[in-house]
């Protein structure tokens, strides 16, 4: 049995102070400093005033510290499993980009194996396919070759590793086979990369998409007279948004007015490439040229192209433009990515759910990580 004393327990409802958190693989108990030691002797870890946080779930996060999930390499994604751990993520998407059929088959091999054996690290919980179901006009950084209409065979074939995926709802066949997919599988159909108008956000909204990948960027903006892409996803109260809230991919002043809209619906997550953690310069991406330059990331043409973001700092500067409250803050990157995978065995400290724990500082400084109960 272990147990974390001296900090501020994050509850989905709030925070309790002055307790200690009881856990072995699975939390246990939330109990008194003084009953220390009653569900048996073990390590005591002390938060030092610190937040004492559920484990960070990135559901859209390509790669990091030089490596890249589109790579299709093992060692790669084992290497970034246990890296992410120390910005507090304790399960992750690998997401791909918009390669061909045959390199994404290869991501979805290695990571089925993943899955079924387990990491040490940030657990493996499928594949985010950003792509290749989108609109040319709006692909962003991904490569045009390689867009193609929604293959509903494939993502069918693929379901028990695709976890969630990105379409453009405009595009030819799309509405017909997003009802599809719904009906036949559990992924979780996003809209993005798109240049749908607001009806045709809608059309898509009502054919089963559930998600939006990357709100703001890479789809159709905001307008008083075509509300686009971005106005179908704030008004539509099923749909959960993703944001990067690196305060350069969305102005931080927009931030607040976001979570007014969304709430619990908003998840924040980092899109973060190879670049993350390395110095300023050029990499690859999706075999194309990235440079990076402090947060930005660029190609060639000016197109932005992903992120440096670690999923911790998103919280901070989350938190630091909006003034909400630690749990709120910190359910958009635990509880709400766990909804919306359907995934009941981790996002919360509740009893019985996996011991996936952060220990914070107050400004999201990553003091200690927990994977099922072992310190990472």
């Amino acid at each position: 049995m272990k147990y974390i004393k001296n900090g501020k327990i994050i509850m989905p409802d709030g925070e309790i102070e002055g307790k200690v958190l009881v856990f072995s693989r699975e939390i246990v108990d939330i109990i008194d400093e003084e009953q220390i030691g009653s569900f048996g002797f073990g390590d005591v870890y002390d938060a030092e005033g610190g937040i004492i946080a559920p484990g960070l779930i990135d559901l859209h996060i390509h790669g990091y510290m030089g490596e890249d999930s589109s790579d299709g390499i093992e060692k790669g994604l084992l290497d970034m499993s246990e890296a992410v751990t120390k910005n507090g993520v304790t399960s992750w998407l690998p997401t791909t980009m918009t390669v061909p059929f045959e390199q994404l088959e290869k991501v979805f091999d290695i990571v089925r194996r993943l899955m079924a054996n387990g990491v040490d690290g940030a657990q493996i919980l499928g594949v985010n396919a950003e792509g290749p179901f989108i609109s040319p006009k709006y692909k962003g950084a991904q490569k045009e070759e390689n867009i193609k209409n929604i293959d509903v065979d494939f993502l069918i074939r693929n379901s028990d590793v695709i976890k969630l995926t990105t379409v453009a709802p405009e595009t030819e066949g799309a509405l017909d086979a997003i009802k599809e997919v719904k009906a036949k599988t559990d992924i979780v159909m996003s809209i993005g990369h798109t240049s749908a108008t607001f009806a045709q956000a809608m059309a898509g909204i009502n054919a089963g998409i559930s998600h939006a990948t990357h709100l703001f960027n890479a789809m159709t903006p905001l307008n008083h007279r075509e509300p686009g892409t971005v106005g179908a996803c704030l008004v539509s109260e099923n749909v959960t948004c993703e944001l990067i809230a690196d305060t350069f991919h969305i102005n931080p002043g927009l931030f607040k007015l976001i979570y007014g809209i969304k709430k619990d619906k908003l998840i924040l997550i980092t899109d973060c490439t190879r670049a993350g953690g390395l110095e300023d310069g050029e990499y690859d991406l999706g075999g194309q040229l990235l440079t990076k330059k402090g947060i930005e990331c660029r190609l060639p043409d000016g197109t932005i192209a992903g992120s440096v973001l670690t999923l911790n700092k998103a919280l901070y500067n989350f938190k630091n433009h909006t003034g909400l409250e630690d749990y709120q803050v910190i359910a958009l990157s635990t509880l709400g990515p766990a909804k919306l995978l359907g995934d009941n065995t981790r996002g919360s400290l509740e009893k019985g759910k996996n011991a996936d724990i952060v220990i914070f500082d107050r400004e999201y400084n990553v003091r200690k990580t927990f994977v099922k109960g072992k310190e990472i």
